[in-house]
């Protein structure tokens, strides 16, 4: 699979722009805020249908406009899908496949697959559980569909089942017959994505640790280990022992809402132990060990978006990076850098047909 054409009107920094691509690798260079990392994040809006990098759709719309268009033209198993996604201030955002809008924003989900290598996926090592939550759920959703539909209906019963205990609280009363239909449907659903994110893990976790030792040199062991209070107990059980504590609370304490994912180098916490370098290394296998696992499951190659790469990491791992990307494994790349020489000269290593695109 592959994007041929890009347009923009109104988003972010572009008032209009168009640009065809190469089919397998595409440079965008020029200062720093000139917007090339605003191209990469229009791709990923293409395939996801919201920005990597700002969650708040309204504010990807160029100042001084109210709308914003992406257009995109891809060619996956020689067939073409036009995809657009639209925003009007005031309105829903907009996703159409050939010409024909979508009813569920997220029946698009897996049709598009892509992965992102950025400077911002540090926060999956320095922020908090929510963030490695959307990781996982993000790659699983992007090949399960019912994961993705369970992930949404459980998260609307985990915001009635909130809202209901707030109302206890408030109103100084309880049903605990109508908290027990809440359980029952939370219940349902998470414990199906309970199983499904244990399966992922295990076909997952050996995939990460050969691309860490890649990009490593098999000088260090890594793991990534699940936690989560449902390893130990079910979730009828865990919603029933906790009911008091959550009518204190007023929220729902327990539930595959709260798991967490945690990364380790040489049995060491990544966060607490490891050095830069090392963090660095470890979002990186992290990402690539997202790339096969799609290409596994979807039977097709994601696009691969590397964004300021080249910035962040010593030449010595770069190099290494390339040899991978280098790859036949690797499809349709997309990279950004400030640098114009140190891109074509890493480009040309690679032996394969390029663009690149002046900002």
């Amino acid at each position: 699979m592959f994007l041929n054409s890009l347009s923009l009107l109104n988003y972010k920094n572009f008032e209009s722009e168009n640009f065809e691509f190469d089919s397998k690798i595409n440079c965008f260079v020029g200062e720093n805020g000139i917007g090339k990392t605003n191209i990469l994040d229009a791709i990923y809006h293409l395939s996801f249908g919201k920005s990597y990098f700002n969650p708040i759709a309204t504010q990807n719309i160029r100042h001084g406009t109210d709308f914003f268009v992406v257009e995109g033209e891809f060619e996956k198993e020689d067939r073409i899908e036009k995809v657009v996604c639209s925003l009007k201030k005031g309105a829903k955002k907009v996703i159409k496949r050939n010409g024909k809008a979508y009813d569920r924003l997220s029946d698009h989900i897996g049709l598009l697959p892509l992965v992102i290598i950025s400077p911002a996926d540090r926060d999956l090592i320095i922020e908090g559980s929510d963030t490695r939550r959307k990781f996982i759920d993000g790659v699983i959703s992007q090949q399960d569909k019912q994961y993705l539909q369970d992930l949404i209906k459980y998260n609307k019963v985990l915001a009635q089942r909130n809202s209901l205990l707030k109302y206890f609280h408030l109103n100084q009363t309880f049903e605990p017959t109508t908290l027990s239909v809440y359980n029952e449907q939370l219940s349902g659903y998470g414990s199906s994505i309970f199983k499904k994110r244990v399966a992922f893990l295990e076909v997952f976790v050996p995939i990460l640790r050969t691309q860490y030792e890649n990009i490593s040199g098999g000088k260090e062991t890594i793991d990534l280990n699940y936690e989560s209070k449902l390893l130990e107990d079910d979730l009828p059980s865990l919603l029933e022992k906790n009911s008091d504590r959550d009518r204190a609370l007023q929220y729902t304490s327990v539930g595959t809402h709260k798991d967490d994912l945690g990364f380790e180098i040489g049995g060491y916490s990544v966060k607490k132990f490891g050095s830069q370098g090392q963090q660095k290394s470890f979002l990186i296998a992290l990402k690539l060990a997202q790339f096969q696992f799609i290409k596994q499951q979807a039977g097709t190659t994601p696009i691969l978006l590397l964004d300021d790469i080249f910035d962040k990491l010593d030449e010595n791992r770069v190099s290494q990076i390339v040899a991978l990307v280098n790859d036949e494994n690797f499809g349709q790349i997309f990279i950004s850098d400030t640098h114009p020489e140190r891109t074509e000269n890493v480009v040309k290593n690679i032996h394969q047909s390029y663009k690149i695109f002046k900002l």
